[in-house]
């Protein structure tokens, strides 16, 4: 443990001998004062009081983390910033991660382990009741908040930066209400609410962007508060071999960091780029009092998808196919357009004008999702459940004679191609599930994928038992089926839980 009276002000003489390197005397001196007088009245020891205090796990650390992340996740799924700013102001763990960066600059083994510590058990704890309350709720759409913490880019480093000097000013310099704003400017909470939820979904990309973004918030915050500590003359009896690897593994971690951070944010550039251009390609095929809405882009999809609804006084049949033509040559690769017009007055549309129309094209565009999905799900358009704000279509597939539940997915295929920018799905009907070979589990990847989409869809747990069921349970929770694990003993056996007690299940690998 670093003493209290190493963190006192040392005299000018003193800082001045210990500085590395070969410049002028008078410099050394001169930047000695400045560090002197920018430390005048800091106490060091309440500061590092403070800093032990907020590192360490205690009822009141994990109550109030549990709470955070409550609040966070139930903000997310309801895609309130509102909510998840109050999460932010909450959260606790802001504590270890000053905890940690002073630790580091003091280079004391002690503090850096409670803080170690206290993040651990933040970090399982936050994610574990995120993951809770997202298995208990009915929402289980991806938000905007939270794909908004899935592609962390290097603006999120830049922030994560000035925002662990300001936290660590605020703290040095006894400016309290500073940290509140701090603890809304990088949001730790959030992401890791987000982990709890792709863990709980199956979704491990939207979990690893979440993850990433944490980290980087972590080490950003961490590392920028012991730069400013050490410029406080926080463990300034250090060694110049200390000091120099302080300072080696700041710049390490950051410029390592900053590579797929900066790809990321080169990434979303060209896709802001590309949504500019397909958005003026769309607007050259109306007249000019024509207005674009609900553009939607799926940028991962080959040909790229686009949808949009456009409010135009006059309509145009081939602007779908001429607007297509248009976007292939500028960015270079094969898009789908699909383009819903509504027809508005011919002169300028005024604000209720141009609400009602968007009322209308909304509705429509509801009724043209449950017709098609209705068609191919073979259910009546009133018994789906469409959510055309989240663009969500759930449908419960009409039995079909002698249909497997590979047709049934393949179904849900053709209804999510039939209508893009919308998620589609479709629970089938309750069948058994398919039998699996004699060929090792790696060859069936097929037949497992769809059981595990059958158990999503389903909401309905499988259940394995027998000889080599914890392999096949651990190879459909991976695919995100919900797993029910029987006695290891006699045959393998795969069903429906509830229906294998009855001897209703399929026989495994043979």
């Amino acid at each position: 443990m670093t003493s209290i009276d190493a963190l006192e002000p040392a005299s000018a003489g003193q800082a001045s001998a210990g500085q590395a390197g070969m410049e002028p005397a008078g410099d050394r001196r001169s930047f000695a004062g400045f560090r002197q007088r920018m430390t005048r009245g800091v106490r060091h020891d309440a500061v590092l009081a403070t800093v032990e205090r907020d590192a360490v796990i205690g009822p009141p650390f994990l109550f109030m983390t549990v709470m955070s992340a409550g609040v966070a996740i139930l903000g997310l799924l309801q895609s309130s910033p509102a909510v998840v700013i109050g999460a932010m102001l909450i959260s606790p763990l802001m504590g270890p991660i000053l905890g940690l960066g002073f630790g580091l600059a003091l280079f004391d083994s002690a503090l850096l382990r409670r803080a170690l510590m206290a993040l651990a058990a933040g970090i399982a704890l936050a994610v574990s009741f995120a993951a809770l309350v997202v298995l208990m709720s009915p929402l289980t759409e991806v938000t905007p908040e939270i794909a908004a913490r899935t592609r962390p880019n290097l603006f999120d480093l830049i922030v994560a930066m000035l925002s662990g000097l300001a936290a660590a000013y605020a703290l040095i310099r006894g400016l309290s209400g500073t940290l509140v704003g701090v603890g809304i400017a990088v949001a730790v909470m959030p992401p890791l609410a987000t982990v709890g939820f792709g863990l709980a979904t199956g979704n491990m990309a939207i979990a690893g962007g979440a993850a990433f973004l944490f980290f980087t918030n972590l080490m950003a915050i961490s590392l920028s508060a012991a730069a400013l500590a050490r410029l406080y003359r926080f463990g300034h009896k250090l060694s110049e071999r200390q000091t120099w690897l302080q300072a080696g593994l700041i710049v390490a971690v950051f410029a390592g960091l900053s590579v797929p951070l900066g790809l990321s944010l080169g990434r979303i550039a060209q896709e802001a780029v590309a949504a500019r251009q397909i958005r003026d390609a769309i607007a050259a095929e109306f007249a000019d009092k024509a207005r674009i809405a609900q553009l939607a882009i799926d940028h991962d999809s080959r040909p790229l998808r686009v949808s949009a609804t456009v409010f135009t006084p006059e309509l145009r049949t081939d602007a779908a196919s001429r607007a297509e033509a248009a976007i292939t040559a500028r960015l270079g690769y094969p898009v789908d357009v699909a383009l819903d017009q509504v027809r508005v007055g011919s002169g300028a549309p005024d604000a209720a004008q141009l609400a009602a129309a968007r009322a209308e094209a909304a509705e429509s565009a509801e009724q043209q999702v449950r017709a098609q999905l209705a068609l191919v799900a073979g259910a009546p358009p009133e018994a789906l459940l469409v959510d055309p704000q989240r663009r969500v279509a759930r449908a419960r597939a009409a039995l079909l004679p002698g249909a497997t539940l590979a047709a049934y997915q393949m179904l849900e295929a053709r209804a999510a191609a039939a209508l893009p920018g919308w998620t589609v799905i479709m629970a089938p009907p309750v069948d058994a599930l398919p039998a699996l070979t004699d060929a090792p589990l790696d060859e069936q990847a097929d037949a497992l994928a769809l059981i595990a989409w059958a158990s999503a869809r389903l909401e309905r747990p499988v259940r394995v038992a027998g000889e080599g069921a914890d392999a096949l349970a651990a190879r459909l929770a991976e695919r995100g089926a919900e797993v029910e694990q029987g006695a290891m003993s006699g045959a393998l056996r795969l069903g429906w839980a509830g229906d294998m007690d009855t001897g209703a299940g399929s026989p495994g690998p043979k």
